[in-house]
Parts: structure tokens; C-alpha cells; sequence
């Protein structure tokens, strides 16, 4: 899945993000490209899973590039060399453009715009070359390692049906993305979680009802600050996460190798973590809300009423519901931020949602921010409350791998 995505729901929603304006430029050189890199995306219209992917390939290379000039942490698998005195600031512009412009041939313009907008800030000479070269380096390299890694399989989901009964003709979402390969897991069924509750169970219950009662269209039980967050968080693309990590990348103080770092182990579990939760989805293939409730009499438990024309708040995404994507992908981030901040003081995390106009979100703590996205997709009406928690749950064991190979290494 390249380009452009093959889905209404994730094109329109993406359409209306690329008219909203950009934030401010950031504090160090690879803060202000991860701006640029989620506007990007936006504005390619890609869907999450690409977008992410396209994100870790972007943020390992700079950090490949930048660590091979300060040396800051033991050398990366690239083992590069860079020229004594590089410019950091010319190889992290240099690893974006030779990245992105690969992975995002649509906004060849917009990237050689803001690369060039980046190099003449620097004064022409032997650093500003050397450091383009560790730049340009460190992408091909990273883009090599990733050229086989599945994402260009072609996409062979198998409608179930018979022969000649209509069934609705928009495919799933990268039904392929189960057999990429991992940045950081040994597969991508290595978090496989167990079943989906029973249709039986008192646990499917209370997370039909609850579902039924708060996420609906119409006739919903939600507050008027639930509705706010389900609107905020129906943004999935990786510039709603970006805010959250430059909460902690722009505290004063930090070092450019340090947020290159956090954005390389960020970005890596973002990627894992869609990979784990797009093969559990296809493992279990567990019906959306939608359709449950509209089929409440079918499932064999007499607390699940059905109701005949209830719909989702926003639109159900095009893949099974069982777990919850939008909380696996928060909860790796903010495992590895929780891990990147320690015991030090957490500084307030802010974020902006880039398909709603309105205040940005804070919260003082991690928890705070992935139970809200859990509470979320709730409120949409496109989750059961289960499938949040496993999906955090999923979500803190990728980032843990992050942690262990980027933030607990021996430096």
C-alpha cells in the first residue's frame, strides 16, 4: 500500500487535515522535520499504516546519520562513518528528503522545498557536504533494508461470500501488513492476544451495552466532553502523536542525538505496533460495533438488545474491530516516553487533533493520555471497551522492545 490510500473513510478525513495550517517550528532540527514529515503525510492523503511506516524509515535514518557525527550512543547497525566536524543539521535534512522523497513521491515539490529552505541556513563548505553525504548515506541504507520488507505484497483479501450474493465492495485495510517485517518483534504474531470475549459472557455485555449507550450517532448518552474527545481522536495519523513526543523532545536542554533517538524508538514501535495489531485483527476477525448491535439478536445473550438502525459516531474503519489500533500505537509511544522522562518531572503533554478546530489536549500523566484514547474510540462507537485494553496492553509490550534497544543500551 503506497501513495494514495485505497480507503473513503481515511481519504476524506486526511483531505480536510491538509487544509489545516501547520504548527510552529520546533527547537532543534529534528523536531522541525517531524513537523514536516507528519504534514507530509497528511497531505499525501496516505493511511495510517503507510504513514507510519514511512515515519520510522525517515526517523531511523536521521538517527543513523546524526549519532554517526556526535557519537553520542555505540554505532548503529549501518556502522557509518562520518567526516570530523558534519553538519548535523544538513544530515538530518539530507536523510529526510532522500527518505521521504522515495516514500512520498507526491510531495516531491514540498520536500525539495523545505530541504532547501533547511540547507540554506547553512553556511556553504566542506561540513555542510559531509554532512549531506551521512544524510543521504544513512537513508539508502535504511530504504535498502526495507525494500523487501512486505509492504509492497500485494493485497489478495478474499471476499467471503456465494456465488452471486452481493456483498459490500470496499476491501479491508493492508490485509498484507501481518507478514511485514518487524522493526523489533520477532514476528508480528509475537503479542498475539487471546480471543475476544465470548458472545455469552457478561464481559460482552457490558461492553455491547456500553458501546451501544455512548458511541452511537444518535440518541447517545455521551457528554458533551465525550463527544469533544471522540471528534479529537477520530485523527489517527502520526502528527497527533508528534505533538505528544515534542512535549518532551523540546524541553529545553535536550540534545539533538537525544531527540533523534526518541524519535527513531517512537516511530519503530508505531510501525511494530500496527503490525501486531493488523495480524491479531485478521487472526480473529471480530465484527465492529455496527454490525454487532445491528445483529443483537443473533449472538445468543439476552442483555444484548438489538437495535435495527444504530450507527457509529464516526465512520467504522475498513478492518476487523479486535483490538483496538489507535491504542496499541499510544500506548507504544507512551511507553517509550514514560521510559525516555523516568522519574524525572513529566512535563505537561500537549497535543492538537489536525482534523478539529479547537483547544489542543493536555494531560500531566501517560496514563491519562492512552486512557483517553481507549475512552475515545469508545465514544466513536468504533471499539468495545475490551478490545481498548488489549490493545494498551499490546501496545506497552511493543514499546518495551523499543525501550531495550534504543533508550537501555549500554552508552
Amino acid at each position: 500500500m503506497n501513495g494514495k490510500t485505497k480507503h473513503p473513510q481515511w481519504a476524506a478525513l486526511i483531505f480536510a487535515a491538509s487544509l489545516i495550517a501547520s504548527p510552529v517550528a520546533s527547537a532543534d532540527a529534528v523536531c522541525d522535520w517531524n513537523i514536516k514529515a507528519g504534514d507530509l503525510v497528511v497531505s499525501a492523503r496516505m493511511g495510517p499504516p503507510p504513514a507510519n511506516r514511512a515515519m520510522a524509515i525517515a526517523n531511523t535514518a536521521v538517527y543513523e546519520a546524526v549519532n554517526a557525527i556526535t557519537k553520542r550512543y555505540p554505532a548503529g547497525a549501518l556502522k557509518l562513518e562520518a567526516a570530523p566536524g558534519a553538519s548535523v543539521d544538513a544530515a538530518i535534512a539530507a536523510a529526510n528528503r532522500t527518505a521521504l522523497a522515495k516514500l512520498l513521491p507526491s510531495q516531491q515539490a514540498a520536500i525539495d522545498s523545505a530541504y532547501q529552505a533547511a540547507l540554506a541556513k547553512i553556511a556553504d563548505g566542506a561540513a555542510k557536504t559531509s554532512g549531506i553525504a551521512v544524510g543521504e548515506q544513512a537513508a539508502a541504507a535504511i530504504l535498502a533494508s526495507r525494500a523487501d520488507d512486505g509492504a509492497a505484497a500485494g493485497e489478495t483479501y478474499r471476499p467471503q461470500t456465494a456465488a452471486g450474493v452481493y456483498v459490500p465492495t470496499v476491501l479491508p485495510a493492508v490485509t498484507h501488513w501481518p507478514q511485514r517485517k518487524p522493526w523489533l518483534m520477532t514476528s508480528a504474531s509475537q503479542f498475539r492476544p487471546g480471543p475476544p470475549p465470548a458472545l455469552t459472557s457478561a464481559l460482552w455485555s457490558r461492553d455491547y451495552n456500553e458501546v451501544k449507550a455512548l458511541g452511537g450517532k444518535g440518541n447517545s448518552r455521551r457528554s458533551a466532553e465525550q463527544t469533544q474527545i471522540a471528534g479529537f481522536w477520530e485523527a489517527t495519523l502520526p502528527p497527533i502523536f508528534n505533538g505528544i513526543v515534542l512535549s518532551i523532545a523540546d524541553v529545553p536542554g535536550r540534545e539533538v542525538t537525544q531527540n533523534a533517538r526518541l524519535f527513531a524508538a517512537i516511530a519503530q514501535a508505531a510501525d511494530d505496533a500496527l503490525l501486531a495489531v493488523f495480524e491479531a485483527k485478521y487472526h480473529y476477525n471480530f465484527w465492529r460495533p455496527v454490525t454487532a448491535i445491528r445483529n443483537g439478536d443473533l449472538d445468543g445473550n439476552d442483555a444484548t438488545e438489538r437495535d435495527p438502525s444504530w450507527t457509529p459516531f464516526i465512520e467504522s474503519p475498513m478492518h476487523p474491530e479486535y483490538p483496538c489500533a489507535h491504542c496499541i500505537v499510544a500506548a507504544a509511544v507512551g511507553t517509550v516516553l514514560q521510559a525516555e522522562v523516568g522519574t524525572g518531572a513529566m512535563p505537561t503533554l500537549t497535543t492538537s487533533s489536525y482534523l478539529v478546530k479547537g483547544p489542543a489536549r493536555n494531560w500531566k500523566k501517560i496514563d491519562d493520555f492512552m486512557q483517553e484514547v481507549g475512552n475515545a474510540r469508545v465514544y466513536d462507537g468504533v471499539h468495545f471497551r475490551n478490545s481498548t485494553e488489549v490493545g494498551t496492553a499490546m501496545g506497552k509490550q511493543v514499546g518495551e522492545l523499543a525501550v531495550a534497544k534504543f533508550l537501555r543500551r549500554a552508552d
